[in-house]
């Protein structure tokens, strides 16, 4: 197994990638410099194509799924090798800048090598494996879309386009010997109360406050063990209050004198059990309508709310002596790495691409402290990144 590569193109490749803007729901430049990227390893224009996810997905986007289909050298089922192309808003105007054996972004951004570094092993990869006509089975790489909005790329997917592949290695994390072989499900929800204006100094009676149903609402979350990290006997997740405000982004209220008759506010449920989810999804709606029932104007009328929730994505679990972990484990050691299995709190495409039915395991490739101003890309833990696709795809 040849698992030697072009070290500093692989960087190159993966600073050039940087460089180019693509938060989620606007793929559309980083998908145009991937295609030509991939282009340039040597796949075939009739090979690359993009899918129609984005006109299924129910938020704004502006192109579809990558999706590369490649023959194999070999009379062996079809692999996938996946990454998304997408990063937080928070990487818009980002400067990659390398020092030493690490790449940071230049000024107040976060860098997005969550996840620019898969899109560089994978490119790396098919450069290798063509440029030095290494022995692999045939082949379909997926670069999908909004993942870090709510794995939509891959929720969205046709499985079909896929071509059958019988197992799948997802490229994201920190490091390449992490395989994460399961993660948690979570629903996202929101709530809408109406509540009703008044005058605060003349008739504040006559008011209702949403601020007031929302603000006990919460505290009866709280009080019930249901916010942060929930644990309710054996049954364990998480839950989270986010954005909370009024309407098109601007504050809840109009004023100080003013009762406040509206809030918005979204939140997310998390656990390995999805009948748990629901149970702290179920919490948090009790709470608002309870909330509501205790906040009356001098009528006796109460504030109308409106809750709603939905299914982001399922949990999964491979088992250890799944066929994907074990081949996994085994071309890892090949490539003298030593695997450690998890089972990760956060979710991931493979949550959707195990749930379309292909076994799939996730591994790092030099990630650190994404999602912040702080991040950057080790880049030998990148190398290594390369270096573990080189093995997956070779293996077996």
């Amino acid at each position: 197994m040849d698992l030697t590569f072009n070290e500093p193109r692989a960087v190159e490749t993966l600073m050039k990638l940087l460089a180019v803007e693509g938060v989620t729901g606007k793929e559309k430049a980083i998908g145009k410099a991937l295609v030509e990227a991939l282009k340039t390893a040597g796949v075939p224009a009739k090979a690359i194509r993009f899918d129609t996810a984005h006109e299924r997905i129910p938020l704004p986007t502006q192109t579809g799924n990558l999706i590369v289909t490649l023959p194999g050298t070999q009379k062996k089922d079809r692999v996938l090798f996946m990454t998304h192309m997408d990063t937080v808003p928070l990487c818009a105007g980002a400067v990659p800048v390398k020092k030493g054996n690490k790449i940071a972004a230049q000024g107040e951004t976060a860098l997005g090598g969550d996840n620019r570094t898969g899109c560089a092993v994978l490119v790396n990869l098919v450069h290798t494996l063509l440029e030095k006509k290494l022995p692999h089975p045939p082949m379909t790489l997926l670069f999908t879309v909004r993942e870090e909005s709510g794995l939509f790329g891959a929720r969205y997917l046709e499985p079909a386009d896929l071509g059958g592949p019988v197992m799948g290695f997802n490229v994201d994390g920190r490091l390449a010997a992490d395989l994460t072989v399961g993660a948690v499900g979570a629903e996202r929800w929101e709530v809408t109360i109406l509540g009703k204006a008044a005058h605060a100094g003349v008739a504040p009676e006559k008011g209702i406050s949403a601020t007031l149903v929302a603000a006990l609402a919460l505290a009866r979350v709280r009080a019930g063990g249901w916010f942060g990290k929930v644990v309710k006997g054996d049954d364990k997740g998480t839950s989270n209050v986010g954005p909370f405000g009024g309407k098109d982004g601007r504050p809840a209220g109009d004023a100080t004198n003013v009762v406040t008759d509206y809030v918005h506010i979204q939140g997310e449920s998390r656990s390995h059990d999805t009948k748990f989810v629901k149970q702290i999804t179920a919490a948090y709606k009790d709470a608002f309508a309870a909330a509501a029932d205790e906040v009356l104007d001098d009528a006796g009328g109460k504030a109308k709310v409106k809750f709603t929730a939905r299914l982001d994505y399922y949990p999964f679990r491979l088992k250890d002596n799944a066929p994907v972990v074990v081949a996994a484990c085994e071309r890892l050691k090949a490539a003298g790495l030593t695997p450690n299995l998890k089972v990760g709190n956060g979710g991931l495409d493979a949550n959707w691409i195990n749930r379309h039915g292909v076994p799939t395991v996730t591994f790092g490739a030099g990630q650190n402290a994404i999602h912040t101003v702080e991040e950057w890309v080790d880049l030998p833990e990148f190398l290594l990144g390369c270096k573990a696709a080189l093995a997956l795809a070779q293996g077996g």
